[in-house]
């Protein structure tokens, strides 16, 4: 029976189903082979821009005072000696201490504050003005109250960083929950979701992209508020090391210490896209 309906071109159900469910399979192989494939030649063209990009900088900077610019093999030997001596890590562990300290404050209060504002009228008429207010002053111009008021130790680079990477936290959090589309709320409200299932539902997940996008932000606005606050009296860290060499003359120092921040950012980076796609699996993948 089975092959003359095979014959006529019709199938049983289970065996329509089993042969989708195939299909599916294979497709969904071969969009995982491309994807590959795509990462392979995606870090083959990062690695040839890199070494292409190497071998100019090295070709100028050979060619170039040493005093006012330098070479990518000097500035290995002077992280490589650094390393080796152990004067690295000294100045790297409290810059360290102060990004984890200052960011991890920002983060908080800046997602706590920028949804309670978002979320509540009252608290968003009486607060956000204040709000604008501090984020029109240069964070730069409060550094010397902020050093007369807390000295130069790690309580006052702790606030400086915080005054950095505190508003883009807020002010994109804030923005990312006033961008929910109020249908969503009214349909949740018909399906009678108490307010902490309005919140872990629809407010949080709408509005995760936005606070993503602050928190790139404020990683790079910290690490900006890391070397101001170095650069202020400070009597350690990796910014107080890139002033000491600089005046020194010491290029390649200086260099190496800018990788160092480059390094971090792009560490922290990645570690925040890692966490998107935890939180965020239902986005499209691009």
């Amino acid at each position: 029976m089975i092959a003359v309906e095979q014959a006529r071109g019709e199938l049983p159900a289970p065996a329509r189903a089993l042969d989708l469910s195939d299909d599916q399979a294979r497709a969904e192989k071969v969009a995982a082979e491309r994807r590959r494939r795509v990462q392979w030649q995606n870090l083959g063209v990062r690695i040839v821009s890199l070494a292409i990009a190497l071998a100019l900088w090295q070709l100028v900077g050979g060619n170039i005072d040493p005093i006012l610019f330098t070479t990518p093999t000097a500035v290995a030997k002077a992280a490589v000696e650094m390393v080796w001596n152990g004067e690295l890590w000294s100045y790297l562990w409290p810059s360290l201490i102060v990004l984890g300290i200052g960011l991890a404050l920002a983060i908080v209060l800046g997602i706590g504050i920028g949804l309670l504002l978002a979320r509540f009228r009252i608290l968003d008429v009486a607060f956000t003005v204040y709000i604008t207010f501090l984020y029109s002053i240069p964070s730069v111009a409060l550094v010397p109250l902020i050093v007369l008021w807390a000295g130069f130790e790690t309580a006052a680079k702790v606030t400086i960083l915080f005054l950095f990477a505190f508003f883009p936290m807020v002010i994109n959090t804030y923005q990312g929950v006033k961008t929910v589309d109020p249908k969503l709320l009214e349909v949740g409200r018909a399906f009678r979701c108490t307010e902490r299932q309005l919140w872990g539902h629809i407010v949080l997940p709408a509005a995760l992209p936005f606070i993503v996008t602050g928190l790139r932000l404020a990683v790079g606005q910290a690490l900006i508020g890391v070397f101001v606050a170095e650069l202020s009296g400070a009597t350690n860290g990796v910014g107080m090391l890139m002033n000491n060499a600089g005046q020194q003359f010491q290029t390649s120092v200086v260099f190496a210490g800018l990788f160092i921040f480059a390094l971090t950012g792009v560490v922290l980076t990645g570690l925040l896209r890692a966490v998107e796609q935890r939180f965020a699996a239902w986005r499209p993948k691009l």
